[in-house]
């Protein structure tokens, strides 16, 4: 398949984004609170949370879109508020909404996304050419936008984002509702970009997608809860993590989540996870419990921590970790 085009990439070691205090309101809500973050240069950081934790109010304004009602951001040193002009031609910005025309084919698209985005005429034809090939769609440049499958349409949008070579990317759930084939072909489009030294900022819903970036942090209620890298993240949920399998896996959850020493209970898939955090071996105290609850074909196992456990620990309020939102730095 062959190389997306690239161009030399930015220097490893400042960070292509900076804020400081980001805050923004719509009336009296906080969407933004008071937000301090650092994305090094060459990272692929996820942003992870709930609807509503305000990753899309903090890309947008990363992208110049929208004006913070407080604090500073930087990208690339330039500031998003005094210096839109420096900092627009170095990022890519693909928001969670389908922002092709749908009446233009996809060669008409591309045509005319690189036109505004400054991309000289010399350059067009190459870098539509290369794109297209790379993300498999030089089979459809004469399709409309509207024909094409959901997966297609993200790889539209990614390649006219590519077209004047940005050095940062900034993608708001580039992959829901997409088939699992063509987020994984996204994904591996992404990690070509990574290796070739761009920075990637992304905002995701899906936990396998949050085990392939170099940083995360987790967002929720506009602030920043935790950050690190995904081994950093998942050694900070206590205790240890066991799947409990059964007949009727919504009873064996409701047990379980009363038994002493479990942490939290979920359900993912037919399984129940377990987060247990009491002494001695979980397994015989929670199958004795599920056996004297009348649940039938009982089987418990450790298994490793993985983002799903992560999240659900996150995002229940009653074993939330830290409130503060620390700096998140380079690792």
């Amino acid at each position: 398949m062959p190389a997306l085009p690239t161009t030399p990439a930015p220097p490893p070691g400042a960070d292509a984004i900076r804020a400081r205090g980001l805050r923004r309101t719509f009336g009296d809500t906080v969407a933004v609170d008071g937000l301090d973050l650092d994305v090094p240069t060459g990272a692929v950081f996820g942003l992870l949370g709930p609807d509503g934790a305000g990753k899309s109010t903090l890309i947008r304004m990363l992208a110049t879109v929208l004006a913070p009602t407080a604090g500073e951001a930087t990208v690339f040193g330039h500031s998003v508020v005094t210096e839109r002009d420096a900092v627009t031609p170095r990022i890519g910005y693909m928001s969670q909404r389908f922002s092709m025309y749908p009446d233009l084919s996809v060669a008409e698209n591309m045509e005319f996304f690189a036109t505004i985005r400054g991309v000289g005429r010399a350059d067009r034809r190459t870098r539509a050419r290369q794109l297209l090939e790379g993300m498999g769609l030089d089979e459809f440049t004469t399709r409309q936008a509207q024909f094409l499958s959901g997966g297609m349409k993200q790889k539209l949008m990614l390649a006219t984002t590519l077209m004047h070579r940005p050095d940062l990317l900034l993608l708001d759930e580039p992959t829901t509702g997409v088939d699992p084939v063509s987020r994984r072909e996204f994904w591996r489009i992404l990690a070509g970009l990574h290796a070739d030294g761009r920075t990637v900022l992304v905002a995701t819903p899906y936990m396998d997608e949050a085990e392939r970036c170099t940083h995360i942090a987790f967002l929720d209620g506009g602030r920043i809860r935790q950050h690190g890298t995904p081994d950093e993240i998942k050694a900070k949920v206590p205790g240890r993590l066991l799947e409990v399998t059964a007949a009727d896996p919504r009873a064996a959850m409701a047990v379980v989540d009363g038994v002493a020493g479990v942490t939290s209970a979920h359900l993912l898939g037919d399984v129940v996870r377990v987060l247990w955090d009491g002494a001695g071996d979980p397994a015989p105290t929670l199958a004795s419990a599920l056996a004297a609850a009348g649940v039938r074909d009982v089987g418990v196992r450790p298994v490793a921590p993985d983002m799903e456990t992560v999240f659900a620990y996150l995002a229940d309020p009653s074993t939330r970790a830290a409130d503060a939102e620390p700096e998140v730095a380079a690792s």
